[in-house]
């Protein structure tokens, strides 16, 4: 970047080096209104032992995290539009949005996900009932990440 960079495009440049710290991410691009700004971070080379690794089991493998409403992610399940970090309530100590077994509407906020800043609330997609919280309060997510189940 040049020397002309402002203060708040350098204020937007911290922000996506911490969230690439935050997240593990090496690289993360952005673009938003005429302005692209891509941060990347060097990976360390490990070094591969010699020795045979231990043998993994392939159902531990198979087997997606368990969801805190008893069930797999499924086709019901509502993804993270973005990379950041989920909250389930609007702030620290309030009852969250929702629960397990609640009934919701389309378009009713169901959890934030922050992101530069910035709190974005994630949308019920339909009505229906929340079978599923695949994410804990404060979890890092990922883009396409299911987030809760909407049934």
């Amino acid at each position: 970047m040049s020397s002309s960079t402002s203060p708040i495009d350098q204020d937007l440049i911290r922000a996506l080096a911490g969230l690439l710290h935050e997240t593990d991410l090496t690289e993360l691009e952005v673009e938003q209104e005429g302005l692209r700004v891509r941060v990347s971070r060097a990976v360390a080379a490990t070094a591969v032992a010699a020795a045979p690794a231990a043998p993994v089991e392939r159902a531990a493998l198979a087997e997606p995290a368990p969801a805190r409403g008893g069930r797999d992610a499924s086709a019901d399940a509502v993804k993270s539009p973005m990379v950041g970090t989920a909250y389930l309530a609007p702030e620290p100590g309030a009852r969250p949005y929702v629960e397990v077994g609640d009934t919701v509407q389309e378009g009713q906020t169901i959890l934030i996900v922050e992101a530069m800043k910035t709190m974005n609330q994630i949308p019920a997609p339909r009505s229906g009932k929340i079978t599923a919280i695949y994410v804990e309060d404060g979890q890092p997510v990922e883009f396409g990440e299911p987030l809760v189940a909407v049934e």
